[in-house]
């Protein structure tokens, strides 16, 4: 019976104690050891249980793949919610961050179209990879790409409504008339521009995101340009590859204003002044709303030796242009524009150049941004650069002493542009 009950009770222990090696495994002096399958295990390499195999050991392509997996939805213990990208691999991560996607991107806009309105391309990743399917174009990458690139950098920060960038010019004003070829000075005021920020326009050129200051100002600068008219009355619009001056201004403003000095001045003609104002990187400043006003100012003046004759027809134009204009389309003042300078024609012609192409008749010019270098034409840089852009101590060449250049076939004058 002792025998008999003994046994019994053996059989019954046996198999919990099975269970129990099974479930706990045997470690060996050499470090192996035997778990729940059998088969020998390294102590040294136990990882925690995943839901998705782990194949790489790199910090950043495990944080790609758990976004990955954030986005496809194909992990059921993946978190719903925040980003698996920390902060400091955001930057370097070659995975997008779920945190920052658009899914505005994926809505075509045709929901309710307006008469002629055409579908916006869409995305479900931020259009990160766009340039792939432009495989033709060169990318940017930093560069200014005269025959037309592909840049894949976002375009950054946009400027509140209450931020957006103005600028007026003080000298010279419309219908301003200057000696031929003497010195003046361009002065323009600017608001709400960070000014005395820009980067390096031979290597990065559009290469990054649009910023703004403490203020919510955009940090950028902004520039100059002359171009000749054929008269004082023209309508056809003039070729933005030919231009009489150009210049970056790359300082900080003082006291609101940015000048440039036009040493040894100009030929006789009629001109116009327009101002380029831009971020860091030198791509056109970025707002919030569609509908605002112009963010550059443009003025129109001549410059001849015959001052009193030529302040009496820009007065003349001005204050006609002014009474005559309809008070309701611009096209229509465009028209009288047009027209109040065909009724003083022998004043517009005193003081105007031949009415023949822009590029023919346009004098020995000067194009600077910043300190002339005198570089192959088609490319737009060339200033000091200073050891950090942020102290706005961007070196200026107010002397403007770059070499009177005669006009070339691809209309780029004297030096970088």
């Amino acid at each position: 019976m002792k025998f008999s009950a003994s046994l019994s009770t053996l059989l019954v222990i046996l198999p919990l104690l099975a269970q129990q090696v099974s479930a706990s495994p045997v470690n060996f002096q050499d470090g192996s050891r035997i778990g729940q399958n059998g088969a020998p295990q390294q102590q040294k390499q136990q990882q925690p249980a995943k839901s998705a195999p782990a194949k790489t050991t790199s910090k950043a392509v495990a944080s790609a793949s758990s976004s990955a997996a954030v986005v496809a939805s194909s992990s059921a213990a993946a978190p719903p919610a925040a980003s698996s990208i920390s902060a400091s691999d955001a930057q370097s991560s070659l995975t997008l961050d779920p945190a920052v996607i658009a899914t505005g991107f994926e809505n075509n806009g045709q929901a309710d179209p307006e008469a002629g309105q055409v579908p916006s391309l869409t995305s479900s990743n931020n259009f990160i990879n766009f340039c792939a399917t432009l495989p033709q174009l060169p990318i940017t990458n930093g560069l200014q790409i005269v025959t037309g690139s592909c840049n894949p950098a976002p375009m950054g920060v946009i400027a509140a409504q209450a931020n957006m960038p103005a600028s007026k010019f003080i000298f010279p004003t419309n219908g301003a008339v200057i000696p031929t070829n003497s010195n003046f000075t361009i002065q323009m005021a600017i608001e709400n521009l960070d000014t005395g920020f820009f980067t390096n326009a031979d290597e990065n050129f559009f290469a990054a995101p649009q910023q703004v200051g403490s203020d919510g100002n955009i940090q950028g600068h902004s520039h100059v340009v002359i171009q000749l008219l054929q008269s004082m009355d023209q309508t056809s619009p003039l070729d933005p590859k030919v231009f009489a001056f150009f210049k970056g201004l790359n300082d900080a403003a003082v006291g609101g204003v940015l000048t440039a000095d036009v040493t040894s001045g100009l030929p006789a003609g009629a001109y116009r002044l327009a101002s380029i104002n831009t971020a860091a990187n030198h791509q056109p400043a970025l707002v919030a709303v569609a509908q605002h006003g112009a963010l550059d100012d443009m003025v129109y003046f001549t410059v001849s030796d015959d001052s009193a004759a030529a302040s009496s027809s820009a007065a003349a134009i001005f204050s006609s242009t002014a009474a005559a204009a309809p008070p309701a389309t611009s096209a229509a003042a465009v028209t009288s524009s047009a027209a109040v300078a065909t009724s003083a024609p022998a004043a517009v012609s005193s003081v105007a150049a031949p009415k023949s192409s822009s590029a023919a008749a346009a004098p020995s010019t000067v194009a600077i941004k910043g300190a002339n270098t005198g570089a192959q034409p088609g490319q737009q840089g060339g200033f000091s650069q200073p050891s950090q852009n942020k102290g706005n101590q961007a070196s200026q060449n107010k002397g403007n002493q770059a070499k009177e250049q005669t006009n070339k076939p691809n209309g780029f004058f004297g030096g970088r542009f």
